[in-house]
C-alpha cells in the first residue's frame, strides 16, 4: 500500500459493545484470541461518509480519478457504500465490485495500481483489475463452519452442517460467493487436498500465489514452502494473517490459498 499509494477504507469488527477499525485497533490476532473465548464478535461496512473522505482526500492529493475497489458485494454492503459516495465525489470515481476478499483482492489492486503508476487510463486500470480478478482462483480450509454459519456467509455449503463434525471442508470463491469444493474426512488430508488444488490451478505459466492464515502461522508457513518447491511458475510468494474482519467469519485455523496469473 505504501509502494503504491493504496488508500483502505477499513470495515469495523464489534467486539462485546466495542466497534474497532481493522488494522488500526484490531489485530487478527487479537480477534483470534476474543473468538477463542467464545466473546460475540461481528462486523461493519464503512459508511459512505469514511468513503466520501477519502475520495476527497484523494483528489486533494491530485488524482483526477479513482478506482474503488471492493471485496465482494455477496459478502459485504462494502460496494453499495462506496457507490453512493462516488456519486458526489469531486473527481470520477469508478465502484468495482471484484468478487474477491482478502489477497485475491490485494492482487486486483495491485493491478491497477500499477497500470495506473505507467501511464493507464481510469478504464485501463479498471479493466486490469477486473482482468486480474476474472483469472484469481481462491481456496481455504476451515477447522469448523460455526463461524461461517452465524455470520451467514456460506451459501450453498449449508449442505455441510448436518455432517460438519464428520468432515472437513474444503471451500472456494465462485462467482463472489462461497462454495464447497469438496468434502475431506481430516484436517492433514483436507491440507494436503488444498495443496494439490493450488498446484493444479497454478500450472505452469507465471502465478503469483498468497498464503493466508488465522492463527495457524506454522501451518501457513509449510504450506508456503511446499507450493513454492512445487509451482515451476512462481513468481510472487505472499504469506500472512488475514484481517480481523475476514478472520471473524472463518474462526481461527483458516488456511487459504490464492493463485493469481499475472
Amino acid at each position: 500500500m505504501e509502494r503504491h499509494r493504496i488508500t483502505a477504507v477499513p470495515l469495523t469488527v464489534v467486539l462485546g459493545d466495542r466497534a474497532l477499525e481493522e488494522g488500526t485497533e484490531i489485530s487478527a490476532r487479537s480477534l483470534a484470541q476474543a473468538l477463542q473465548k467464545r466473546k460475540p464478535v461481528t462486523t461493519s461496512r464503512p459508511s459512505p461518509e469514511m468513503f466520501a473522505a477519502a475520495y476527497r482526500a484523494a483528489a486533494e492529493e491530485g488524482a483526477t480519478g479513482i478506482v474503488s475497489l471492493h471485496l465482494s458485494a455477496e459478502f459485504s454492503g462494502t460496494y453499495d457504500a462506496a457507490a453512493l459516495a462516488a456519486q458526489d465525489a469531486p473527481v470520477p470515481v469508478r465502484v468495482v465490485d471484484s468478487g474477491m476478499v482478502a489477497m485475491a483482492l490485494g492482487f486486483c489492486a495491485l493491478a491497477a495500481a500499477e497500470t495506473a503508476e505507467g501511464g493507464g487510463t481510469l478504464d485501463e486500470a479498471v479493466a486490469a483489475a477486473e482482468k486480474r480478478a476474472d483469472g484469481t482462483a481462491a481456496y481455504f480450509y476451515v477447522d469448523t463452519l460455526d463461524y461461517l454459519r452465524r455470520g451467514g456467509r456460506i451459501g450453498a455449503a449449508q449442505a455441510l452442517l448436518g455432517s460438519a463434525l464428520a468432515v472437513k471442508p474444503l471451500l472456494q470463491l465462485d462467482e463472489g460467493r462461497i462454495e464447497l469444493r469438496e468434502k475431506v474426512r481430516t484436517a492433514s488430508r483436507a491440507i494436503a487436498r488444498l495443496e494439490e488444488i493450488v498446484v493444479e490451478r497454478a500450472g505452469r505459466s507465471p502465478v503469483d500465489i498468497a498464503v493466508q492464515h488465522l492463527a495457524a502461522g506454522e501451518r501457513a508457513a509449510a504450506l508456503a514452502e511446499r507450493l513454492r518447491d512445487r509451482v515451476p511458475g512462481l513468481a510472487e510468494l505472499y504469506v500472512s494473517e488475514v484481517g480481523a474482519v475476514i478472520g471473524a467469519h472463518t474462526g481461527p485455523g483458516l488456511l487459504g490459498a490464492v493463485v493469481s496469473p499475472r
